[in-house]
């Protein structure tokens, strides 16, 4: 039986064979190099189903025989890695000044990663048609080397719906846009899922599928760009709420009386743990990796009013992050954005938070380190949810089922 939101369902054999496959190519993912035998020993799957399930991943070129092992008791075994060499998985970001795009195969190698400009221009439309032109370039790049796209994911900063409408993203001017379903007419239905969220969802599952605390079952991901968000992962699956809404941590204001948020509201974290009250004014986005580059180097001088904005922004992020701690209890929280080249200097306060203010003695266990995976991480977490629908039974060739 298949448990549904309608209530049990019959599971025809199509369903248990995709779940099966799906089964088997996590664990050569997880395992390999690995033998037949290995996979039956530890998923409970008789010897001849598991032979069936190989030679079909094998057919549709998603695993491949990579010879004899004779480091076992009895007879050499053919060992079994992942191929996927004939697919990609694609990720894209959406920012406010640029679109980044990411290209995976099914080991999570990077194939292409590409940086452009981007405006939003005055309309959905508008940006809609500049962000499809790029995707346009990166499909047509895969299609060179005879790779078939797995599927599609966009990455926006703003709030995006579990059914994947972008219902606000400030800082690009869009309201209850449907970027999948543009997105798949500008692409002229290109015969793979397109998927949307938020970028915060979409950085912690990079996070944890290729950053330096991969396979935390409960972590938290803060962006570190014009807005501040969190992608949260609990009990090792992302968490989007009824709505799709969670992680507006920015938007938990810490002092009424404190600075102005561009939400209109006073003293939210944002306002005062965001990019913006580092900067201590307000630049246009081309400006502010320049601005940070000058911040970071009067650090480094000792200049003690950098110093002092600094540790005061540290500060109030600690409180933010404290909150994280105390109401989910994560292994890690991971800093991204422009917070990772500030890392060094907001850490320490960050740090001192954490320990005045989490119950939990040792701040419950939590970490909080700078993200290792550049400002692409949501664009990487991306293809990464594409690799995740494959792993859940979206198989190409054949048989599939959508997670």
């Amino acid at each position: 039986m298949i448990t549904s939101t309608t209530g049990p369902q019959p599971a025809d054999f199509a369903d248990v064979r995709a779940t099966n496959l799906a089964v088997v190519l996590r664990f050569v993912r997880e395992h390999a190099p690995c033998s037949r035998a290995d996979i039956a020993a530890s998923t409970g799957l008789n010897k001849a189903t598991v032979s069936s399930l190989v030679a079909d991943l094998i057919d549709r070129r998603l695993v491949r025989e990579t010879g004899l092992t004779e480091n076992r008791v009895g007879r050499p075994a053919t060992m079994l890695v992942l191929d996927g060499s004939p697919y990609a998985a694609i990720g894209v970001e959406i920012n406010v000044d640029t679109v980044s795009a990411v290209a995976v195969d099914l080991a999570g190698e990077r194939l292409l990663t590409w940086r452009r400009s981007f405006s939003a221009g005055d309309s959905v439309n508008q940006g809609v048609a500049a962000v499809g032109a790029v995707i346009r370039r990166v499909v047509g790049r895969m299609a060179k080397e005879e790779r078939q796209v797995l599927g599609l994911a966009v990455a926006v900063p703003g709030l995006v719906d579990v059914q994947g409408t972008v219902r606000i993203a400030p800082n690009l001017g869009w309201r209850d846009a449907d970027l999948g379903g543009d997105l798949a007419k500008a692409l002229r239905d290109p015969g793979f899922p397109i998927q949307v969220d938020n970028d915060a969802n979409f950085a912690a599952l990079a996070e944890q599928r290729f950053g330096a605390h991969a396979g935390a079952s409960d972590l938290v991901y803060l962006t570190g760009e014009i807005g501040v968000g969190a992608g949260v992962i609990l009990d090792g699956r992302l968490r989007k709420g009824g709505r799709g809404f969670s992680g507006e941590i920015g938007h938990v204001q810490l002092d009424p009386e404190g600075p102005r948020c561009h939400c209109g509201r006073r003293g939210c974290l944002e306002a005062m743990a965001g990019i913006a009250a580092v900067l201590r004014k307000d630049v246009s986005p081309a400006e502010t990796q320049v601005e940070i580059e000058e911040i970071v180097r009067l650090a480094r001088t000792g200049d003690a009013g950098t110093l002092a904005t600094l540790g005061s922004v540290g500060r109030d992020l600690g409180k933010g992050v404290s909150l994280l701690a105390n109401l989910l209890n994560p292994e890690v929280v991971i800093l991204g954005g422009y917070y990772v080249p500030l890392a060094p200097w907001l850490l320490p306060a960050v740090h001192d938070e954490l320990a005045g203010r989490v119950v939990a003695e040792e701040a419950g266990g939590c970490q909080v380190v700078a993200s290792t995976l550049g400002h692409d991480a949501a664009a990487l977490g991306g293809a990464a949810r594409v690799l995740d629908s494959v792993d859940s039974g979206r198989l190409p060739g054949g048989l599939s089922r959508i997670p």
